[in-house]
């Protein structure tokens, strides 16, 4: 469970239970057979708007709960550990798509757009990669030209979460042209819908894990955006999605932690159950060291989140402390887990248990919003800086 020496507010406690229950409820009962047929549940998507789970970040006005990053952490993490898959769609909407439109939208999108969003009757979504543009965003080739009181745009997104049911996606476009190239600030934001003519969805992934979360790829084929779905300024687009990722990838540490704290809540359960020569293997020193260790670095994992969280709640910038959050989350829940199918031997191998899947589950979170090599790189760069 949250780790006791955290500092909570009675609101704060109060929104672990409200998730832990909706986790009891709806999501570890189902979870297995979601993965299992790669099934997204769309009726997740209004419960836990009606919750409020879905503008935590969103201000009173736009019907959201107007709680600091702390408070949606602590949520998002008991999330993560009932459904991995619930987790990410969660994530990616507070984190990318509404904090996006609240902090660069104008006046009027905010008003038609947010608070459908925090309600739960639009899901959000978030398109940046591309087939040749991966951590590499800014080389994308997703072309936007200018027609009148339109935006015509042309390509391809890949690795859009969510991107079969979002009802708001926020999509970044070249709106510079091929014969003078900006680089990154040739890059703009758009608020795409998908009744836009010219939209569709492509290849839905068959993935390893996260299977009940869609991963898609959209097309978009001469598709006439309005003018005034342009997110604030032309060619800032990129810059909207790096600022947003930062805070975002609080929210895949959040994630991280949750999915391993289940490998192992799962582990101790299993330990002192299964018995091998005469007694239970939570006897042997051997396993207890294997759990210290998994309960240790979770730990630190969620106090470096949370001193980030913190941060960010205080307006400090926090590029680096998020990239540190991400990466020692996601690379301890990776650990974590594969410790934990060890200890439950052959039968950790096996689907009836829940612990290949955290595993499963638990490797993307090195990979999505910036690899852990990208991390690294952000990391490393501030330490020079401050040299």
């Amino acid at each position: 469970m949250i780790d006791p020496l955290l500092d909570l507010t009675e609101e704060q406690r109060a929104i672990i239970e409200t998730a832990r229950a909706f986790g009891d409820e709806h999501l570890r009962p189902n979870a297995a057979a979601w993965d299992r047929d790669a099934h997204f549940e769309p009726s997740l998507v209004p419960a836990l708007g009606e919750l409020g789970f879905l503008g935590m970040l969103l201000p009173a006005e736009y019907d959201g709960l107007g709680l600091d990053a702390r408070s949606y952490l602590l949520a998002l993490e008991e999330i993560a550990a009932a459904d991995a898959s619930t987790a990410v769609m969660m994530s990616v909407h507070n984190s990318l798509p509404t904090q996006m439109l609240l902090t660069f939208g104008s006046a009027a999108q905010k008003q038609r757009y947010l608070a459908p969003m925090a309600r739960g009757e639009r899901l959000g979504a978030f398109a940046l990669s591309e087939p040749d543009a991966g951590s590499d965003a800014a080389s994308l080739r997703c072309q936007a030209r200018r027609d009148g009181d339109h935006w015509i745009l042309d390509g391809a997104k890949s690795w859009v979460t969510s991107g079969t049911h979002a009802g708001v996606i926020l999509a970044m476009a070249r709106t510079d042209t091929p014969d003078a190239r900006k680089g990154a600030k040739g890059i703009s934001a758009f608020i795409i819908t998908p009744d836009l003519p010219g939209f569709s969805v492509g290849k839905k992934e068959d993935k390893m894990g996260m299977r009940a979360s869609p991963t898609v790829q959209l097309v978009f084929d001469g598709m006439r955006v309005p003018a005034d779905r342009l997110l604030g300024q032309e060619g800032m687009g990129f810059i909207y999605a790096m600022q947003s990722l930062e805070h975002g990838r609080l929210g895949i540490a959040a994630q991280a932690i949750g999915i391993a704290r289940a490998a192992y809540e799962a582990a101790c359960t299993y330990v002192t159950e299964r018995k091998q020569f005469g007694k239970a293997i939570a006897e042997f020193q051997a396993v207890q060291f294997k759990l210290a260790d998994m309960a240790t670095r979770i730990t630190a994992a969620r106090s470096l989140l949370h001193m980030a969280a913190a941060a960010k709640d205080r307006g400090v910038e926090i590029g680096a402390q998020s990239s540190m959050a991400k990466l020692f989350a996601s690379e301890t829940a990776m650990w974590v887990t594969t410790q934990a199918v060890q200890l439950f031997g052959g039968y950790g191998y096996v689907k009836e248990y829940p612990v290949e899947r955290y595993f499963r589950d638990a490797k993307v979170t090195e990979i999505y919003e910036g690899t852990s090599e990208v991390q690294r790189v952000v990391i490393g760069r501030a330490a020079l800086s401050g040299l």
